[in-house]
């Protein structure tokens, strides 16, 4: 059977769920979004047509959605795909769940948009045609500006059914498709927010020992590597740390034993204590860094300093010409490049060994973070830039054993992940693939 999608039902009207019906609109489907209450629907829509940076691009576009409350689930039936997008909470999602089955159409699509708790979770015991429909889907903040979306598929999801969200992502939203396992966070969470906690302690660690300054921590970990000008603590103060927190609570309850990311889950000692007292970030007017504004209308940046525990001027970052580029940075023999060869690098190790783990291939991987967090190039295209020869002479040199996929190379006599111009890869069954459009 294949499976058309022309129209969308999302259920709540918080941040993602204004921004994928605002997106659908924008596509051109008939869109019904649902929240709690008239007052919650009232603001679901401000947002996405109001405010500074509406969920819609077209404002007509707005004529194709029709709203509703939560007592009338029943409206979802006639709808091509269901989308339920409530709070980040399993309880509540299963909730919604039981009475989203009961009020869909038959052959309906239904998805969770989540970017964390495992979809086996939510429909454990659930409805064996219900298991079939169904997928994660989950968008990346804000949904009209983020290019990624990764589609998760259940134990029991039908083919069909896949193949029906990623070509209506890709060709109808535009959106950069992976696909994922139904493992925790994802793809690029799962690596992303293993930079990012793994960070804040080894941070601590290079301002410690290698006396580098949180400005030049930030420095480092942006533009030579190929990542935004925000760096680490800089995003983290973008995303708030109440979040990370919640990431790393959810990484520790459902990471895979003996995953090195377990090290991770909790914060250092000094961020704890911001956590505690709510200096969370933007959202809070500072983090590790804040803005304030002078009479004479200028901005003056400060940052907070995590050994002193107070804040002062933002300070000049130290980087030198060595440091510029990915392979000058990871081989510099000062504390910068120390610093990108334990962070850096034990994110691309990390990454190397995730393979099939959270994905069946490594250019889902590298999509994955060059389209959901703004890198410019993968993990693997990163380690093809490095030298994956010097990658695995290097590692047993320090008696370090191999991830997966550099085992892989290795054992295939590969020199590189990708080869001919990018158009085939490195699969873990040792043989060259074409890369898929």
């Amino acid at each position: 059977m294949t499976r058309e999608i022309n129209s969308v039902a999302v259920i709540g009207g918080g941040t993602m769920g204004a921004g994928i019906a605002g997106k659908c609109a924008d596509a051109g489907c008939r869109v019904l979004l649902l929240d709690i209450n008239e007052e919650a629907v009232a603001k679901a829509m401000e947002r996405v047509t109001g405010g500074r940076s509406p969920a819609i691009e077209n404002p007509e576009s707005a004529k194709l959605i029709e709203t509703g409350t939560f007592n009338q689930l029943d409206r979802i039936a006639g709808y091509d795909w269901v989308c339920e997008a409530v709070i980040e909470d399993l309880a509540t999602k299963r909730d919604f769940f039981e009475k989203l089955d009961a009020a869909r159409s038959p052959g309906s699509v239904i998805s969770t948009n989540t970017s964390g708790i495992p979809l086996r979770s939510i429909v454990e015991g659930m409805p064996e045609q219900l298991r079939r429909d169904v997928v994660v889907t989950h968008f990346f903040n804000p949904v009209k500006v983020m290019k990624l979306l990764e589609v998760v598929p259940g134990q029991d999801t039908t083919p069909d059914v896949v193949e029906a969200i990623a070509a209506f992502g890709a060709d109808k939203l535009g959106k950069g498709v992976v696909h994922a396992k139904d493992t925790v966070n994802f793809i690029g969470n799962r690596i992303g927010c293993f930079w990012m906690l793994s960070g804040l302690h080894k941070g601590k660690k290079a301002r410690h020992e290698g006396s580098l300054s949180m400005e030049t921590i930030d420095a480092v970990m942006s533009v030579p590597v190929g990542l935004p000008p925000t760096g680490l603590y800089g995003l983290i103060d973008l995303i708030g740390l109440d979040i990370m927190d919640f990431v790393g609570k959810n990484l520790a309850v459902n990471l895979p034993d003996g995953d090195i990311g377990h090290g991770f889950t909790s914060f250092p000692a000094e961020e704890q204590a911001m956590l505690e007292r709510g200096q969370l970030g933007r959202k809070t007017g500072g983090g590790f860094y804040r803005v304030t504004k002078m009479d004479d209308g200028a901005k003056f940046k400060e940052t907070f300093d995590l050994d002193t525990g107070d804040w002062r001027p933002t300070g000049q970052p130290v980087v030198t010409e060595a440091h510029s580029t990915l392979g000058g940075l990871m081989a510099a023999e000062d504390a910068s490049g120390a610093f990108a060869r334990d962070l850096m690098g034990g994110t691309l190790l990390y990454a190397a060994d995730l393979v099939p783990q959270i994905a069946d291939d490594l250019v889902n991987i590298d999509r994955a973070m060059r389209w959901g967090f703004a890198w410019q190039q993968g993990p693997f295209e990163m380690m093809d830039e490095l030298g994956v020869p010097m990658i695995i002479e290097r590692l047993a040199s320090m008696d370090v054993a191999l991830p997966a996929m550099l085992q892989v190379a290795r054992d295939a006599g590969a020199s590189s992940f990708y080869r001919n111009e990018g158009t085939q890869y490195l699969g873990r069954d040792g043989g060259w693939h074409q890369v898929p459009a």
